[in-house]
């Protein structure tokens, strides 16, 4: 094939192409979003959802130096939100996120991954002053008081992915830091399983072809 240089992303020869895959979608949007946000090491950042977004999220933000909350549903998924960098756990299905966040100082920045508006408007309240909640995940309207943005100085800002040298920084500092996807393969012929499961929710938590060349 031919193509424009400037498309193009070099691959650390250290990573895989199935691990090298997902970086290049929801990596490089969790990274980029956090590279380009007003916190600095030592600032708490939470990211919200724990999905095929959140889980690249919370490990680019411990990495990064952040003091990590996680925020998703049930109590499950703590084990494993810890052991992917975050310090902090919060259930904000029995506990009041934007309390939780509060406790902590309030969060410079918010990482909403998880497509649900009320999710992020229920932790709206944990951004510390000058906060922002960074939008990632696609959702409905979410509501918000005027007032308390202004009162606080926060903001809530959207973020798409980035460009071809984005993407190679992204890949470079995954095989520095030690971030990897956490990924379901499934070899082409297998498509359509693969894209039901997707579909289903079910993948832990990126599905990733493989042609077996």
């Amino acid at each position: 094939m031919i193509a424009d240089a400037s498309a193009l992303a070099l691959v650390p020869e250290d990573l895989s192409p199935v691990e090298g895959a997902p970086l290049m979608c929801a990596g490089i949007t969790t990274f980029n979003c956090l590279r380009n946000s007003a916190a600095k090491p030592g600032d708490v950042v939470a990211v919200l959802g724990l999905g095929g977004l959140g889980h690249l999220g919370v490990q680019f933000a411990a990495k990064m130096g952040f003091r990590t909350a996680a925020i998703t549903r049930g109590s499950d998924k703590e084990p494993l939100a810890r052991r992917l960098g975050a310090q902090h756990y919060i259930n904000n299905q029995t506990q009041d996120a934007a309390a939780e966040l509060r406790k902590l100082g309030g969060a410079k920045v918010i990482l909403a991954t998880a497509p649900s508006s009320e999710a992020m408007a229920a932790a709206l309240g944990g951004l510390a002053v000058n906060g922002t909640l960074m939008v990632i995940g696609v959702g409905g309207p979410i509501p918000a008081s005027p007032m308390q943005l202004i009162g606080g100085r926060q903001s809530i800002k959207g973020w798409y992915s980035g460009t071809s040298i984005d993407s190679q920084d992204t890949l470079s500092f995954s095989v520095l830091s030690g971030v990897r996807p956490m990924n379901e393969v499934f070899p082409l012929e297998r498509v359509a399983e693969a894209y039901d499961r997707m579909l289903s929710g079910q993948a832990r938590f990126r599905v990733v072809l493989t042609t077996g060349n």
